[in-house]
């Protein structure tokens, strides 16, 4: 008889999220303070204990609510990646599972929860954080880059309707550099399947008007199906320091 297989171990599975928008020309992180050991005190990013009957973005979704009291789930949502067991919670061992949630700038209510404080850090400045979040966020920071190269996903951090310069704000904020203006126009506008024209016009920052643009049909992500666009040709971000 072959001998049987040794029992499953057990272990509880979380969720984290990694907020990512862009405040004032800067890409910006959602942190919490924790408000309970382990780490109490320490920034981290917002997460919690998937519940019974929960599937894995419900969960994400209802922490985010309840530590930063954001009801209203903005922009889009995706798995980022699992992290663990081992190592990562002097608890014990704990799987996580991490979502990265690219968002226009949304208010920070109210932290609840095992949160204390909740804000918005830019990435540049964030301290020391809690668990293995650090490691999370160099991953989700790398997504979103490469995001931005192959997908309309630029746009999640804008309203329904943005300028060429807003979206450009946006990429640079991401991507860490500057881009020339006409080229990334060009690209932006010249790119199958990725904006539309919206007819309307706005006041720019100069006082010029600037034409209002949105994600063409085939870009916007519906009910519960995020889009799958892929820019072909896709927007690279310049390499060595190159604005393009």
């Amino acid at each position: 008889m072959p001998e049987s297989h040794p029992a499953p171990h057990r272990f509880p599975v979380t969720v984290d999220v990694v907020a990512l928008t862009v405040r004032d020309g800067e890409l910006n992180v959602l942190l919490i303070t924790r408000l309970i050991e382990p780490f109490k005190g320490k920034p981290a990013l917002p997460g919690g204990f998937v519940l019974a009957g929960e599937d894995l973005q419900e969960a994400a979704v209802r922490e985010l609510a309840e530590e930063t009291g954001v009801e209203r789930l903005p922009g889009y949502l995706e798995q980022l990646g699992s992290y663990g067991p081992k190592g990562r919670d002097p608890r014990g061992d704990v799987l996580t599972v991490a979502h990265l949630l690219l968002a226009p700038d949304f208010p920070v209510l109210a932290a609840g929860s095992d949160a204390e404080h909740a804000a918005w850090y830019p990435v540049t400045e964030v301290p020391e954080l809690a668990f293995d979040h650090a490691r999370i966020l160099d991953d989700a920071l790398e997504r979103a880059k490469s995001k931005l190269e192959y997908s309309p996903l630029g746009a999640a951090f804008c309203g329904e309707e943005f300028t060429i310069a807003q979206l450009r704000a946006v990429y640079e904020a991401v991507w860490g550099t500057r881009l020339d203006p006409r080229n990334f126009h060009r690209k932006a506008t010249g790119t199958p399947g990725f904006l539309e024209d919206t007819g309307r016009m706005t006041t720019g920052d100069a006082g010029r008007p600037a034409a209002l643009f949105r994600l063409a049909p085939e870009s916007r992500p519906t009910a519960g199906h995020p889009t799958r666009a892929v820019l072909n040709p896709p927007l690279m971000r310049p390499r060595n320091g190159a604005a393009g």
